[in-house]
């Protein structure tokens, strides 16, 4: 038995997987993320801790038998998280996340001082990478700054609780811009560039290796019979890719959770890091993974049904299964900024063309549109990357309506295809990489591609509306510094 842990932003999911990679049983427990500032965002990493235990208490509760038999676990995470540890292992602040925007000064000022960034990294400084979030600390909170002595990212530290070890995996430690990308190694240069040193990183292992084994009282806690080990595990997104067997370059993936991406394994590094595409090593030796990233997707419904009071599928069961014409209303879904391929966390979102007519359905269909158009200009700049993309998968919770694949279809004129459990993709991907760490068995026959339960054909009549559609919508974004 395998368990998979992904610690995502809006809550962490956990699966229980056997040896026939059958997903036996799953639990979850819900994260809150606060904004003390507009454009800030932030979780204290005990709520981390409190709902991973939560999940797997759960799972003794209803399968204690199967979680008793762990032998391998894997982690996977939001990615580019800073979390500061004291010398004693203990958080200094509650943790910048990915979608924070405070660091955009640093940014500049990251590339300024070290020009090779770009070639190193494969990225372009933006101000949701790890990096320049330490800038930010030592100008504005240097007594913080002073006192840290380990930077980990969210998943990382969730392996510190489990393990008592610091390690991080290279493809979640490629979103920290300290990564030189080609030798899957911390870089001294972009180290010394935030005034950090290797001493306060983590130790690097890949994805499928194992990196440690789980604290003897929390075995004991979880009654398993022997200490299971825990892999290097991935960021999200790479994990993503395990679980669906994304695992040669030819094949895409889009992912649809609180934020949204265009994924595509390589067998080199295919960099564009001036159009906002981003470079991060696979959770698999020797393959990157070239993304296109919209910092809003599935969290645009969300947004939608606070605004509406009710709830998502209310707001999704009156469209159908497929769009009969595109919205006569426009939305750009910049709702926390933008990184690809703009790099502005200053962008906001908008609502185009309403009138007394408009109607609900009609603002639905625009936000899941406008999603699609972000994702369009990801794939517009993979291509300026020489990565084509000839169709795509879907993972994460927006995958569940075939209403916003079948617009995914038309505005990419791509075929799209759903799985059976696409929302536990990162979950079970980690748990993938738990078996390959406990067994060594050969990546290709673990990492397969799951049954395809549903394909989403372009239809060429709305696939020209579309296209006629996608540059005014363009149109709309108006930086705003």
């Amino acid at each position: 038995m395998y368990l998979g842990i992904d610690l995502g932003t809006s809550a962490v999911k956990t699966v229980l997987v056997d040896g026939a990679q059958r997903v036996i049983a799953s639990a979850s427990r819900p994260l809150t993320t606060v904004s003390p500032q507009s454009g800030y965002s932030e979780q204290d990493p005990a709520q981390w801790i409190e709902a991973t235990f939560a999940t797997l208490d759960a799972l003794k509760v209803t399968h204690a038998a199967e979680l008793a038999a762990v032998e391998g676990i894997g982690l996977s995470g939001q990615m580019h998280g800073a979390t500061l540890l004291d010398a004693n292992g203990r958080p200094l602040r509650p943790c910048i996340l990915w979608n924070d925007g405070r660091s955009v000064t640093e940014c500049r000022i990251l590339e300024q001082n070290w020009p090779a960034l770009r070639a190193t990294t494969g990225n372009k400084a933006m101000p949701g990478f790890t990096a320049p979030k330490l800038l930010w600390i030592a100008t504005h909170e240097p007594e913080v700054f002073t006192a840290t002595r380990l930077v980990l990212l969210p998943k990382a530290y969730l392996r510190l609780v489990l393990t008592g070890e610091a390690i991080e995996d290279v493809s979640d430690a490629s979103g920290s811009l300290w990564l030189d990308a080609a030798r899957r190694d911390w870089s001294d240069a972009a180290l010394a560039a935030t005034r950090l040193s290797r001493g306060q990183m983590p130790r690097l292992v890949e994805g499928c290796a194992p990196a440690a084994t789980l604290r003897s009282e929390l075995a004991q806690r979880w009654d398993m019979i022997r200490r299971p080990t825990v892999a290097g595990g991935a960021g999200d997104n790479p994990a993503g890719a395990v679980g669906i067997g994304a695992i040669k370059p030819g094949t895409a993936f889009i992912s649809l959770g609180t934020s949204g991406a265009l994924l595509t394994p390589t067998s080199r590094i295919a960099a564009n890091p001036d159009r906002g595409v981003h470079t991060f090593c696979h959770a698999i030796p020797a393959m990157w993974i070239q993304a296109g990233a919209i910092l809003s997707a599935a969290s645009c419904l969300a947004w939608m049904s606070r605004l509406f009071g009710v709830t998502e599928a209310d707001l999704l069961a009156p469209l159908g299964l497929r769009p009969q014409m595109p919205s006569p209303v426009s939305f750009l879904p910049y709702l926390a900024g933008e990184r690809t391929p703009h790099d502005d966390p200053a962008a906001r979102g908008m609502l185009d063309g309403l009138s007394h007519g408009t109607d609900r359905d009609a603002i639905v269909q625009a936000v899941l549109e406008g999603v699609a158009f972000a994702l369009a200009d990801c794939r517009d700049v993979l291509t300026d990357a020489g990565v084509a993309v000839a169709e795509a998968d879907v993972i994460g919770g927006g995958s569940r309506s075939r209403f916003w694949l079948s617009v995914l279809a038309n505005v990419l004129n791509v075929p799209i295809h759903r799985f059976a459990e696409g929302e536990t993709g990162a979950a079970f991907g980690a748990a993938r990489l738990g078996r390959l760490a406990v067994t060594g068995e050969a990546i290709a026959a673990v990492c397969t591609p799951p049954q395809r339960v549903e394909t989403f054909e372009p239809d060429r009549v709305l696939v020209d509306a579309y296209a006629d559609r996608h540059p005014a919508w363009r149109e709309l974004y108006r930086p705003r510094h």
